[in-house]
């Protein structure tokens, strides 16, 4: 039963290699890319259960116990992420079935994207920091396949802006790995947290800190490191755009909580003040994006900033009642990004049109598309009972134990600006004059509108039921601000 932690990485990974074999038949694509996908979440969704009811478990590989061997943890931060990420490639990939286009489905878009999901399921899994790096290269170099998916010139140019930058954030990467191991000959990140406290030397132990901080700050988009983020998003196809905003960035704050909670926790008066910052700082760029553009991509896009921001600033906290509010404000925007991507997607479909100013009285013709929509922006500004109202609520309550009353202000004031970015395509789009669109067939819609309201359905009952789910919540943040648990879980041997 151990095993299980191994399933949600082979089995995208196994079926991803298989596909390989069918890369002329969109049949056997689609077939196998949904399957792969569906049996990833249903893995995930047993792992679930087995970390609830019976606590960490960990895989070492090879028969070598850790600190040596290759560890594998599923705490139960790590296994929803897992279950979010396998349950949101699912739907995508339904989606992408009516929508992406049948050239671009068969230029390796199925197995590439069960190949990023091994490496961001490897990513939210390994119990190791150097593993950590190959598994980031995993899901880099399938997401390299995918933001050029189509060969667009938009997308050739910002798909090299997105390859230096990620090639110069991994040898980063490797550098401060090297020097992380040259100072405590370790890389299980258990036994780093253990040896690290043994140094004496706070100003080596924050050196490294801010390295990896501006590396997984890099994957994370925070600021002033978010630059490439905008324009690499936009390029891709929307299905490509929903699966980055949902889960990419994401690894880089997974990677942000779990080292700023396990490893640098030391000298928390320097490493989670800058990180503090950073995140305030991330918040009001993000802020001045999401308002600057009359583009639905990028209003969205930017979006995707301020999020980062917000959880960060839970993180940087570094209480109980913050970071148990930052996991589920974390979950709640991997579904909500998805959802207002792919609902974008739809009205790109629609009216051939990005531009807000080229749109106009669509509620008329696609009510459900539209109300959805705006029900939609009312969970990503957090307003309740929607999905981003707890956790946000417990993200401000912690801050304020924590004494941080005028960052918490700001926090509190992004709400406003989330809900007036994005309710503008709302406003525009489906409101107003009618303005020309393309009226597609109604089953062509109707097919891509199927997925999309299976997600607002989950994302409006995580919101909803949230109470039932806190149990799961509340163990995430005890198991992340009492790092014995994950030591002991790992270093004491398998469960």
């Amino acid at each position: 039963m151990i095993n299980l932690v191994v399933l949600p990485i082979i089995v995208p990974l196994f079926i991803g290699t298989v596909l390989l074999l069918f890369r002329k038949s969109l049949l056997a694509q689609r077939a196998l890319g949904l399957f792969g996908a569906a049996a990833t979440l249903v893995v995930s969704l047993f792992l679930l259960a087995k970390v609830a009811e019976d606590g960490i478990q960990v895989v070492t590989l090879g028969s070598w116990a850790a600190p040596y061997g290759i560890s594998l943890v599923s705490d139960m931060l790590s296994i929803l992420l897992v279950a979010t990420a396998s349950l949101l490639t699912l739907l995508v990939l339904w989606y992408s079935v009516y929508s992406l286009g049948e050239k671009r489905e068969l230029s390796f878009f199925y197995p590439a994207t069960l190949f990023m999901l091994t490496g961001i399921n490897g990513a939210f899994t390994t119990g190791d920091i150097f593993n950590l790096f190959v598994f980031f290269e995993v899901f880099l170099m399938a997401s390299y396949v995918l933001i050029a998916l189509g060969g667009e010139r938009i997308q050739l140019r910002e798909s090299m802006k997105y390859i230096i930058v990620n090639v110069v954030a991994a040898a980063l990467f490797v550098i401060t790995i090297g020097y992380l191991y040259s100072i405590t000959g370790t890389l299980n990140m258990a036994d780093l947290a253990v040896k690290l406290g043994d140094i004496g030397s706070m100003g080596v132990i924050s050196t490294v800190a801010i390295m990896f901080l501006v590396v997984f700050g890099i994957k994370a988009g925070i600021f002033p490191l978010y630059f490439w983020l905008p324009g690499s998003y936009y390029a891709p196809p929307l299905p490509v755009l929903a699966l980055f905003g949902a889960l990419l960035t994401k690894v880089g704050i997974y990677s942000i909580t779990r080292v700023y909670t396990l490893i640098f926790t030391t000298d928390v008066a320097f490493t989670h003040d800058m990180l503090m910052m950073l995140a305030i700082a991330t918040i009001l760029f993000g802020s001045i994006g999401a308002l600057a553009y009359m583009d639905v991509k990028k209003i969205i896009i930017y979006n995707i900033v301020i999020a980062v921001g917000v959880i960060l600033f839970g993180v940087a906290a570094f209480n109980e009642v913050a970071v148990t509010g930052s996991v589920l404000y974390l979950i709640h925007d991997m579904l909500v990004k998805a959802l207002l991507f792919l609902m974008i997607g739809v009205l790109i479909f629609i009216t051939g049109k990005t531009n807000l100013r080229e749109m106009g009285g669509l509620i008329r013709h696609y009510p459900v598309l539209g109300w959805t929509y705006l029900v939609a922006v009312f969970a990503l500004a957090g307003i309740p009972p929607l999905s981003g109202f707890a956790g946000k609520i417990l993200i401000l309550q912690g801050g304020l134990e924590g004494g941080f009353v005028w960052q918490s202000i700001v926090v509190a004031l992004s709400t406003m600006v989330v809900l007036l970015s994005a309710i503008r395509i709302f406003i525009y789009a489906f409101w107003g004059a009618e303005k020309s669109f393309n009226s597609p067939p109604k089953a062509k819609y109707v097919n891509r509108m199927i997925p999309v309201v299976i997600l607002f359905v989950i994302t409006m009952g995580y919101g909803v039921f949230i109470e039932f789910l806190m149990p799961l919540f509340q163990a995430t943040g005890t198991q992340l601000m009492d790092s014995s648990l994950y030591i002991d879980a790992v270093l004491g041997g398998e469960k």
